[in-house]
């Protein structure tokens, strides 16, 4: 094992030295949230890439690919699907608008009045999520390193918070294009290939498993349906993935270099299902489907190459929870704690100053990540909340806002608390883990949109013509507070 602590010491110190490189270069908001807004195509790819495929995607597609063989790869294909969507139809909008978070496109649209509301339910996802990447790092360091769990969660996190720290944006798209080399050589190029050899071939695996592992749609039709509202809708309106289409140095990047992340993406999500098929055929009596990455890894890799994957795994998990913070921190920062205290950033105000200020929301929302994940034996449920209450709350307001102009800022409001309402309240019934909650929430919150938008005046012009300068590129970006109506 000494080769593969050396490759992971060696991945550690790269990570910690590009936030240090990083720090060097954001000297303004806007080098420090968004990366100046100016990433080519193949490193905001390649970023983009990162940030979707997290720890779940990957320790846990191989663990799904497990439990169900092929039909696995659905949960990682609805997230791909998602990043399609969301490049092809809205990313160059979005990245016109030249906002820093979910919460400004939609005071911008609707004029000023939902942004604490969404901000806090953003927060709350972006925390989670944030969270459950942390705890991730204690199955990783316990191969690796046999250290508890309490001590692999401080290990893992301090170092992605520091490097977020120092470097903001910048240090987590260095770090990102890093850990997107590292993954797509450890699980596409090693350990895919190396599982179906261990494993005898595709042909051995057909006759050692049941006929269900290799039936696309084995995993069931109402998983895969809730797959896609959870995490295709999940992916067109995270903050988390918005602040990466915010880094996009024009509209043609965000188009294009989104859409070769999202096809990464499927591929995989079928090369993680393919892995835990043949770990079933290896090791069929696993105790959790969980196990199943890191026992192959364990077990069946050679000294250096198992290092390697390993390292690809620590990569997926980083990645995702270092946008999860600075995610979670720009939303603290811009959309609650500036608005509670009363006073919107003003443009005379230092830049200096504005990145201090974020760059201590960092440190702070980190540290909280580290304790909570301690704190916390499984998240899984508690994941599943904020992404209920992100989809179901914020979903019909954020895409009304985009594609239908009568939709107006109290119908925005409503569809805010009735759905979040909606979902909270069937969860405490059916169960958290269920799921009618999402399905009823996002039609609670789309029938109430679209009623109360009607039933009330429609936004104001200015506002609206304010709004389509902005998605069309028209206005430059500017701290300042959306435009007074003018009957106002």
């Amino acid at each position: 094992m000494a080769v593969d602590y050396i490759v992971i010491v060696v991945y550690l110190a790269g990570m910690l030295a590009m936030g240090w490189w990083g720090m060097r270069r954001a000297k303004s908001k806007s080098e420090f949230l968004v990366a100046g807004r100016r990433l080519g195509p193949a490193m905001y790819s390649g970023t983009m890439a990162a940030i979707v495929l997290g720890g779940a995607s990957t320790i846990g597609g191989v663990g799904l690919g497990y439990q169900y063989g092929f039909s696995g790869a659905w949960m990682v294909v609805t997230i791909g699907l998602g990043l399609l969507a969301l490049s092809v139809f809205f990313s160059a909008r979005i990245a016109r608008l030249k906002v820093y978070t979910v919460s400004e496109m939609l005071d911008l649209r609707y004029g000023g009045k939902a942004g604490v509301i969404s901000g806090v339910v953003m927060w709350a996802y972006t925390l989670m999520l944030a969270v459950t990447s942390t705890i991730a790092y204690a199955t990783i360091f316990d191969v690796l390193f046999d250290v508890n769990r309490t001590l692999a969660i401080i290990l893992g996190g301090s170092i992605v918070v520091a490097y977020s720290t120092l470097g903001g944006m910048w240090s987590i798209t260095l770090t990102d294009m890093v850990q997107f080399v590292v993954k797509t050589i450890g699980v596409l190029l090693l350990l895919l290939p190396i599982a179906v050899v261990k494993a005898g071939g595709f042909s051995e695996m057909k006759a050692q498993l049941p006929t269900e592992y290799f039936d696309p749609l084995g995993v069931g039709g109402e998983t895969i349906f809730t797959y896609v509202l959870i995490y295709t809708f999940g992916m067109l309106i995270g903050q988390d993935i918005w602040q990466r289409v915010f880094t996009a140095g024009s509209d043609r990047t965000a188009k294009w270099g989104g859409t070769i992340a999202g096809t990464y993406c499927l591929v995989y999500a079928v090369a993680g299902a393919v892995i835990g098929t043949a770990a079933k055929v290896l090791y069929p009596n696993l105790a959790s489907p969980d196990d199943a990455f890191a026992t192959i890894v364990k077990d069946e890799l050679p000294m250096g190459v198992r290092g390697l994957v390993l390292a690809a795994a620590l990569a997926a998990v980083m990645s995702t929870s270092s946008g999860a913070l600075i995610a979670c921190a720009t939303v603290a920062n811009n959309d609650i704690w500036s608005r509670l205290r009363g006073a919107l950033r003003k443009p005379q105000d230092g830049e200096h100053d504005e990145v201090k200020g974020n760059r201590a929301f960092i440190l702070a929302m980190g540290v909280a990540v580290v304790v909570i994940a301690i704190a916390l034996n499984d998240v899984v449920e508690a994941l599943t909340v904020a992404y209920n209450l992100l989809v179901g709350g914020l979903l019909v307001p954020i895409l009304g806002g985009l594609l239908w102009k009568r939709g107006t800022a109290h119908g925005a409001l409503a569809a805010v608390a009735v759905g979040g309402l909606t979902v909270v309240g069937l969860m405490a019934g059916y169960g958290v883990l269920a799921n009618e909650p999402i399905y009823y929430g996002l039609l609670a919150s789309l029938a109430v949109y679209v009623a109360v938008s009607l039933a009330t005046r429609p936004t104001d012009e200015a506002i609206l013509a304010a709004w389509r300068e902005r998605l069309a590129g028209r206005s430059p970006e500017s701290p300042s507070e959306p435009p007074v109506p003018a009957h106002q």
